[in-house]
């Protein structure tokens, strides 16, 4: 499944974020996968993502502008390649 707009997701449940000054880091026990999230602002949306209906919700409420949404969507697309967020059924 792809990430949009529309769609809704949530941090999996094998994943801890770690802060950093500049974001956080995202480890996987599951897979052992490390990611740097270089943007508090991407730190906000991911941890977001479970308390809204729709990746949408928790970039309106992230204060994400519009216009970077598409952005946002590919960055969340990369972190849902390697199971860091998974889609809530």
């Amino acid at each position: 499944m792809a990430v949009s707009l529309d769609s809704a997701w949530a941090l999996s449940p094998s994943v801890e974020l770690r802060p950093e000054p500049f974001g956080a880091l995202a480890y996987h026990f599951g897979n052992r996968k490390l990611t740097f999230l270089k943007r508090p602002e991407l730190v906000a949306v991911v941890r977001a993502l479970g308390s809204y209906p729709d990746v949408r919700g928790a970039l309106v409420a992230s204060g994400v502008p519009e216009g970077q949404h598409a952005a946002y969507v590919a960055a969340l697309s990369g972190l849902a390649r390697t199971d860091m967020i998974r889609p809530v059924t």
